[in-house]
């Protein structure tokens, strides 16, 4: 998702997005911690993701 997509979005719609994150980043933990063949770039990207949500939400919370 780019930085002008997440701009778009209310605060409510990016909280969801941050709370669907970490949902898919909890399963992508537990794939890993069983042995499923996981690939680490996916969880970093969703890390990333989050970071950028809650940036833009700080910015909105500031204006």
């Amino acid at each position: 998702m780019k930085m002008e997509e997440i701009r778009k979005k209310s605060e409510d719609e990016l909280l969801k997005e941050i709370l669907a994150s970490k949902k898919e980043l909890l399963s992508l933990r537990v794939q890993a911690s069983s042995g499923e063949a996981s690939n680490s770039n996916i969880s970093k990207s969703v890390r990333k993701r989050i970071a950028r949500i809650k940036t833009i939400l700080i910015e909105k919370r500031m204006k």
